[in-house]
């Protein structure tokens, strides 16, 4: 009862995310009609802000916050190149030019929009992206041990590890990146953990020792390796190589310890399978909650809950509700299922399959013609060639493919058409997220890199805090354990992996030089914390026979509450700083 009460509200929340997309992209679009040129005032203002402008252009976009009212900074960012590079939509025109008289307006669509891109990256991830890892390590018979730390590691932490690279490919960023990583890191070592140690406190819920030591012990290593990176001033590919390869090495520990594992159970057990024992706390687990309930049109009537003028506390609805509520739920959901093909049984559609394959590559090519500057021939030549493959795709899929049944020939090309197109939103995603990130930064005065370790970090990491809550409080002492031991092999995922992809990325993007490291002081202090969050586990745990205990928890709560609070103290002190300069 309880988890249909939290999925009604969860369709509710997403009702209204829908709701306030469709509300933002008609702003967005009445703002952009109502003034295609610079307003005239703008204009009459250019020579008396001239030597303004000067005086700021040496300073980047910094500059910014020396300028007195909004019509001077929207000549300024007219004057200059984007100050953000991440994204499609350049928001500091947006508010500083569009919603100038009405900052609190702008502030709040800004905001809003916000909710709407951390909702469909988490989406995105959950439905799309996780479902195509799992089909594919199904198709390679991959062991579930092998699985849990690769693929579906990856499908858990997708959110982080995009945020992550496009932190890292962008501008000026990379601060953001390795906040974000460190950040979720935190958040879910110490505020998920505690919470379900607070939560469980009452059912005498045993941890493994020996899984615990081994994921504490390894997550330390890394945090180490981590410290000597920041510590030099440069890096190159070969030493984020070598970073990233300490994931290697992680997977095949867990797997050599898994197998051991399992051959002593047997011996002991008689010969008796006992793989799920709960000893492999490793393993990561998809942080799906009833999965395809969250994004797809309603078909069922629902009870208990108040929607609107549809349900009342009495009835169930209508078919002709149902029918409004799907059509509400569209906005988000129509514009990614026609272009991520998806091939599971209980999803399947053959309408869908074909306008996805036949779609996809022009979404592909939109986005790849937008990267070229000059040359309206080129991008001619590229729309062609999607129109072309988007319509071989889609007649081929339609006379291949049954209307009651997902394909059973050529699964491993519909897979990875999939999870390339998955991968493709995903970044978008994040693209737009970063970037609005980091203009909230520039409007409110404050270090992108606090934002990164904590906005986007609670973002992307409170999936996780509802999933693995849930399984502890409704898995017992077995769901228990693999959510406590998630929230250790899930950030280990994210630094290595996460983390190790995008250093190795941005370090080839310069090769053969190397890249600057970034030099942010706050970021020791994040590991400081959380190598004492990690050591605190080791000290209370053994001491409590293992047992999860709500001393235990609150400690970490409280560890958490002091990172945070003078992380934001150190950034907000540093911007006062900053504005008394300019």
């Amino acid at each position: 009862m309880g988890t249909s009460i939290f999925m009604s509200k969860l369709k509710n929340y997403v009702i209204f995310l829908n709701i306030s997309f469709l509300i933002l992209c008609s702003a967005f679009a009445l703002l952009y009609f109502h003034s295609l040129s610079p307003p005239s005032h703008l204009i009459l203002n250019k020579n008396s802000n001239k030597q303004i402008l000067k005086s700021t252009a040496d300073q980047g976009c910094e500059g910014l916050h020396a300028l007195s009212d909004y019509k001077a900074k929207c000549l300024y960012l007219k004057s200059n190149n984007p100050c953000v590079e991440q994204g499609y939509i350049d928001y500091l025109y947006l508010f500083y030019c569009k919603f100038g008289n009405f900052p609190f307006l702008g502030d709040s669509l800004l905001l809003l929009w916000l909710l709407v891109l951390f909702y469909v990256l988490g989406n995105t991830a959950s439905e799309y992206f996780c479902s195509s890892l799992e089909s594919l390590s199904k198709l390679f018979k991959l062991s579930p041990t092998i699985a849990g730390v690769t693929l579906l590691s990856l499908g858990n932490g997708a959110p982080d590890v995009f945020s992550s690279l496009v932190s890292f490919m962008g501008g000026g960023t990379s601060e953001v990146g390795l906040n974000t990583v460190l950040g979720g890191a935190s958040f879910v070592s110490c505020v998920v953990v505690g919470v379900i140690s607070i939560a469980v406190r009452s059912k005498c819920v045993r941890v493994n020792k020996h899984g615990l030591f081994r994921d504490v012990f390894f997550f330390l290593l890394v945090l180490l390796c981590l410290v000597v990176i920041l510590l030099q001033k440069e890096l190159d590919v070969w030493g984020a190589l070598s970073f990233f390869s300490i994931y290697i090495a992680y997977v095949v520990v867990v797997y050599v310890l898994h197998i051991r594992s399992n051959n002593k159970d047997s011996e002991l057990s008689g010969g008796v399978d006992s793989t799920h024992n709960g000893s492999d706390l490793a393993i990561p687990i998809l942080q799906n909650m009833e999965k395809g309930e969250l994004n797809t049109p309603i078909d069922e009537e629902e009870e208990g809950e108040r929607r609107w003028f549809c349900l009342d506390s009495n009835s169930e609805s209508t078919p002709s509700c149902g029918a409004f509520l799907s059509i509400l739920e569209l906005p988000l959901y129509l514009p990614r299922r026609l272009t991520i093909p998806v091939i599971s049984e209980e999803n399947w559609s053959k309408g869908y399959a074909v306008g996805s394959v036949t779609l996809s590559p022009l979404l592909l090519s939109t986005l790849w013609s937008s990267q070229i500057e000059d040359g309206k021939t080129l991008k001619v030549v590229v729309y062609g060639v999607g129109v072309v493959f988007g319509v071989t795709f889609g007649i081929v899929s339609y006379l291949t493919t049954d209307k009651s049944s997902p394909p059973r020939r050529c699964i491993l090309i519909w897979l990875t058409a999939g999870f390339l197109m998955s991968v493709t939103w995903s970044y978008i995603i994040a693209q737009e997220l970063v970037g609005l990130l980091v203009s909230l930064a520039y409007i409110f005065g404050v270090n992108p890199s606090i934002l990164g370790l904590t906005v986007l970090a609670w973002g992307n990491s409170l999936g996780d805090l509802v999933t693995n809550l849930t399984m502890a409080l409704n898995g017992g002492a077995e769901g228990a354990q693999i959510a406590f031991s998630g929230c250790y092999a899930g950030p280990i995922f994210n630094i290595l992996f996460g983390l190790g992809l995008s250093l190795v990325g941005y370090c080839w993007s310069k090769y053969p030089s190397p890249v600057p490291i970034p030099r942010d002081p706050s970021l020791f202090q994040t590991m400081g914390f959380l190598a004492a969050a990690l050591i605190w586990a080791l000290l209370i745990l053994p001491r409590k026979d293992m047992r999860l205990e709500g001393l235990f928890g609150i400690g970490l709560l409280v560890i958490y509450s002091v990172s945070i609070s003078w992380s934001v103290i150190q950034a907000l002190g540093a911007s006062q700083v900053d504005h008394n300069v300019f």
